[in-house]
């Protein structure tokens, strides 16, 4: 690798590390991008999971909610993103709740099944209207400057704003719905990535929910064609047409910054031969990694190591196994289909898993790619039938899978999880299936504790009295030192595959050089 200085570095490959990187070159700074893996993407990439059969998974990010239109056509990216008619079913005994994305006389007939009248899918509907406001408020704002608290109050009806903001959900939740399984199926959105319980009164849970729901102000989660992969592939694509160099097995080990410059220092090859020392000085450094990483290369102390809570299953099926309620699976298992997600198996999850137990019960859900999109199976799988099952599981932080006899014990309580909704065996269907704890996730990516946001959610808004004032500052990606901005999912928007905190940190660049000229 070559010696000489780039105007910007960014350390990391990632999906938001590429956004950054076009929106950069595109103004013309020279930018260097370094990934430490033999390929960009980091968690948002497709994979050929089982030997002998051909079929590309998401291998860990798997939906797209947050990722914002005004981004995707900034860009210039060639994505099909499809919508799902099924947002969720949940099966329950020898029945369940199917709620339909465009919610209509299937969905009400199933609360009033579940529930013995309409009075719980009339709340539910006066819920989510009012969060609709909410998000509505706080969309158009992820590709600005940071607003303050304040002014998205003053946006919102406060009854709301008190639900989601200010007290932890699980209060909203049974003070709304009195039905177990419904009050579960809301919660689980607070859940997705985070170890809490639904009462916790640090309200990451409530920020976990609002992130799963604003995105492009419907929260709609939706279906990349060609898999996670096909999204990295349209950012790269993007980044080198701009102009970024993209080196991959390039391992960043220090970090050093200076008053006027930053000093870079890896190793470059791949990590399984000799490697060749490197040392850069550029101007800017834009963190893709996560921050406690980026204070270890740093060599400062980090804060506590975040910790990672899901279970993620990639599961390839000769065929969608039928369900005891009798629904069509090609309905139920479109969307997201709920397994020990009722609020008291949430809450009793959480609970054993606090004590440092895999829960007795798995709580998770499933959802099937290739009802929407066969094009990742090979020709001959997708004539046969077959398709793909995801698993996100809920509650099992890396302190109670601390390996892989762990790991498989949560596994097969996932399996006797869906097992007990089904009207055959599920294990003859199985054609391939693999498991990955926190801990395995952080060994392939080096996202510490596994832990998908690198760190617990932050509110997409500053204080009203938080200091904003470098753009750094305002656009939510600073760090401690000027020179060093956060462009990941550590971000003050971060989390998801969305692009936004590549988006902002390369804006708030952007916005303190046009300054320095002015």
């Amino acid at each position: 690798m070559s010696d000489r200085a780039a105007h910007v570095v960014i350390v990391g490959g990632g999906h938001n590390a590429l956004v950054a990187a076009t929106y950069l070159a595109r103004e013309g700074l020279q930018v260097e991008v370094l990934e430490r893996l033999p390929h960009v993407g980091g968690a948002a990439i497709s994979a050929s999971t089982f030997e002998h059969h051909d079929a590309r998974l998401s291998r860990y990010s798997y939906l797209v909610s947050l990722m914002p239109e005004q981004l995707i056509a900034d860009l210039g990216l060639d994505l099909e993103l499809r919508s799902r008619d099924t947002a969720s079913y949940t099966p329950v005994g020898d029945g369940g709740l199917l709620v339909e994305t465009h919610e209509g006389p299937a969905t009400r007939a199933s609360f009033h099944d579940l529930t013995g009248s309409d009075a719980e899918f009339a709340q539910w509907q006066r819920f989510y209207a009012e969060v609709a406001t909410l998000a509505n408020a706080i969309s158009p704002t992820l590709l600005t400057p940071l607003p303050r608290h304040g002014d998205v109050a003053s946006r919102v009806d406060p009854t709301i704003w008190a639900d989601i903001v200010d007290h932890p959900l699980g209060a909203a939740i049974e003070r709304r719905f009195a039905h177990d399984v419904v009050r579960g199926v809301v919660g689980t959105d607070a859940l997705i990535g985070t170890f809490a319980s639904l009462h916790d009164p640090t309200l990451i849970q409530n920020r976990c929910f609002l992130y799963h729901l604003v995105g492009n102000g419907t929260g709609q989660w939706r279906v990349p064609v060609g898999g996670m992969g096909a999204v990295t592939g349209e950012l790269e694509r993007v980044a080198r047409e701009a102009g970024a160099v993209i080196r991959t097995d390039t391992l960043v080990t220090r970090v050093e910054a200076h008053d006027d410059r930053v000093v870079v220092q890896g190793r470059s090859g791949p990590m399984d031969s000799e490697t060749e020392p490197f040392a850069l000085e550029t101007d800017w450094v834009l963190s893709g990694v996560a921050p406690y990483v980026l204070d270890l290369m740093r060599d400062r102390d980090p804060a506590r190591k975040p910790s990672g809570s899901q279970l993620k299953v990639n599961v390839l099926l000769s065929r969608l196994p039928r369900l005891r309620s009798g629904i069509d699976p090609e309905i139920a298992f479109a969307g997201t289909l709920h397994v020990g997600e009722s609020l008291t198996e949430l809450e009793t999850a959480w609970r054993e898993a606090a004590g440092g137990a895999i829960p007795d019960r798995a709580a998770g859900e499933l959802y099937c790619h290739t009802l929407t999109d066969r094009s990742i199976l090979g020709p001959e799988l997708a004539a046969s039938g077959a398709h793909t099952l995801t698993y996100f599981g809920l509650h099992t932080p890396d302190e109670v899978l601390p390996d892989d006899e762990a790991t498989q014990g949560a596994l097969a309580r996932m399996l006797s999880a869906l097992q007990e909704h089904l009207a055959e065996p599920l294990e003859p269907l199985i054609l391939g299936i693999e498991a990955k704890s926190p801990r395995d996730i952080e060994a392939a990516l080096d996202m510490p504790g596994g832990h998908i946001f690198h760190g617990d959610l932050q509110w997409p808004w500053l204080g009203d009295s938080e200091p904003a004032t470098l753009p750094a500052e305002r656009w939510g990606v600073s760090t401690d030192h000027p020179r060093i901005m956060v462009c990941g999912s550590g971000a003050r928007r971060g989390g998801a595959v969305s692009g936004i905190g590549g988006h902002n940190a390369a804006h708030a660049l952007l916005d303190f050089l046009a300054a320095q000229q002015r």
